[in-house]
């Protein structure tokens, strides 16, 4: 139940025709504090409920229970969210041994793209495509929570 994972701005649109699944994906925040934020998501034709951790010193790990309900649930759940709603189309692309996932953000993201990547542990080595920009994956400013209350547009 510890997800482990680096996140990177992306360069590119490239990594689009290499996608070999994506989804339009809509959440919002129950709780979004640091030590437990609690997550609902639609993603395609089905919804969930996550809760995550505090993230640890490195900021790569962090305790994470994801449990999928039932989309109408999710539905009523979002309108009880935190204001501020992320909308985003997530692309999947395998890398070696590895899956990117990479947001593409809409409103008040747009124009932000984030791939992450998971990995069994903190040092365990993947392929960086050339697509992949700076790491990010400490910066809690890119933190989907934090998009949702402070989003990218907002930053200039």
């Amino acid at each position: 139940m510890i997800e482990i994972e680096r996140k990177f701005l992306v360069k590119t649109h490239s990594f689009k025709t290499a996608a070999f699944r994506q989804n339009r994906i809509a959440q919002g925040y129950l709780s979004s504090v640091p030590e437990r934020t609690v997550r609902v998501r639609i993603k395609g034709d089905k919804g969930y409920l996550t809760i995550k951790g505090i993230t640890n010193k490195t900021g790569m790990s962090r305790f994470e229970w994801e449990k999928e309900i039932p989309i109408g649930e999710a539905k009523s759940l979002l309108l009880l969210c935190e204001k501020g709603t992320i909308d985003k189309t997530r692309y999947e692309v395998k890398v070696g041994k590895h899956i990117y996932e990479i947001d593409e953000f809409y409103k008040e993201n747009e124009g932000l793209i984030i791939a992450e990547i998971e990995l069994q542990s903190e040092g365990e080595a993947f392929e960086k495509p050339s697509w992949l920009g700076q790491e990010v994956t400490n910066d809690k400013r890119y933190y989907n929570s934090n998009l949702s209350m402070n989003p990218y547009t907002s930053w200039q």
